[in-house]
């Protein structure tokens, strides 16, 4: 099964640490919706003074970046990514479907997909850098396959 990029939701990582988490994530909202009765609302932190980005959801505080956080700011885009999709996937824990990354930095993108379809779509795709995959909090690929 080839992957349907039409229902794919671009979402560029250096967007995201760039206090876009909010954003995108409620951009996603109604796709999630379609899997979630009641999904979470979610809530950001920022202070520009400070260069501090924190993101809440579901009583959990995720540092994007911070001055006390060493190599946070190089770091960003790879922690935007992990906790945006970690913040949908722990939601959507007890469904059928994930949100899986496709791409990353500036390309990537998120999918809704069963584990099934994630499989059959790597079977598909003859080079592992284009599979869909969950990011995990792994510098420097972040889970993405290479």
């Amino acid at each position: 099964m080839a992957i349907d990029y039409d229902k794919a939701h671009m979402l560029d990582a250096e967007n995201l640490a760039e206090q876009g988490i909010a954003k995108a994530y409620y951009q996603v909202f109604p796709k999630l919706r379609q899997y979630l009765k009641n999904p979470i609302a979610i809530e950001e932190s920022i202070d520009a003074h400070a260069t501090r980005y924190v993101v809440r959801a579901a009583a959990q505080e995720f540092v994007i970046y911070a001055p006390d956080v060493p190599d946070s700011e190089r770091k960003s885009w790879g922690t935007a990514t992990y906790v945006f999709f970690k913040i949908i996937n722990d939601q959507l824990a007890s469904s059928d479907v994930r949100f899986y990354a496709l791409n990353g930095g500036n390309d990537l993108f998120g999918i809704f997909l069963t584990p099934s379809q994630a499989e059959d779509a790597k079977r598909s795709l003859p080079t592992r850098a284009d599979w869909p995959y969950l990011p995990n909090a792994e510098w420097p690929w972040y889970g993405q396959y290479h």
